[in-house]
């Protein structure tokens, strides 16, 4: 009897007779973008400006996660474009097909990104979707979660501290479209993608990365209404100001 994790595996794999009878529905076709029809109001981006020294080789070697932050210092507003484009900015487009900062099976980009604001000049504090289309943020509810949300990340403090968190979810139809089970395989590649240009681009900015993955799966869906289904929170990482140069 399969455990859930080889039942994973197995009901995933490609063969020659799970591939060959099977025709792309170009109708239904996830749309590329979520947006929210009633956000509580829509903030503009400044247009991302990265550091003229950043060099990545240079940032592969210092890359470290970082859990100590200055609590009471801010994020500026035009550091956070930069990282929000990072992880998943437009770089060009072909047809109905948009490129991205971060790779993607099938150019389907099944991860939306999230923020839960607590530090950011320009920003209330509040919870945040990005589109990437529109290069904005949508506000969809106002307040400080880092107390929450801590908690329902297993206590993890460097929460609390954080200026920022970045909260990615998967839209499970956009790559079952395609890939069918092969989808839940790839959307967690995806996140992986787009975490590590996240700790690149914050390293060139002077910020610290914490990634996060231990979290209660249904409180975190609840604390951004996600259904957890077609829907579902699949990584985070914290940003914020760097207390000191210690890590792992």
């Amino acid at each position: 009897m399969y455990q859930i994790g080889e039942q994973f595996q197995e009901e995933t794999k490609y063969t020659p007779e799970t591939l060959g009878s099977y025709v792309l529905d170009w109708q239904s076709m996830p749309a590329p973008f979520k947006e929210y029809k009633d956000p509580v109001s829509v903030v503009g981006l400044p247009q991302p400006k990265t550091p003229s020294d950043a060099n990545l080789w240079k940032l592969l070697l210092k890359r470290r996660t970082r859990r100590d932050y200055v609590a009471q210092k801010t994020l500026k507003l035009n550091d956070l474009a930069a990282l929000l484009w990072a992880t998943q900015g437009l770089t060009a487009q072909l047809g109905d097909t948009f490129f991205r900062t971060a790779p993607s099976a099938g150019g389907l980009y099944p991860i939306e990104t999230y923020l839960s604001v607590r530090a950011v000049d320009g920003l209330e504090q509040g919870i945040y979707h990005f589109r990437p289309g529109d290069f904005d943020l949508e506000l969809l509810k106002k307040g400080d979660f880092s107390q929450v949300l801590m908690e329902a990340c297993l206590q993890q403090t460097v929460i609390l501290g954080a200026q920022a968190t970045f909260v990615w979810s998967g839209i499970i139809a956009r790559g079952r479209w395609k890939y069918r089970q092969r989808s839940y395989r790839y959307v967690y590649l995806d996140a992986g993608h787009i975490a590590q240009n996240l700790y690149l681009a914050a390293e060139a900015f002077g910020y610290g990365v914490c990634a996060v993955g231990a979290f209660y799966d249904d409180a975190v869906n609840r604390i951004f209404d996600l259904d957890g289904l077609e829907e579902t929170v699949i990584y985070m990482a914290t940003v914020g100001v760097k207390a000191q140069e210690e890590s792992k």
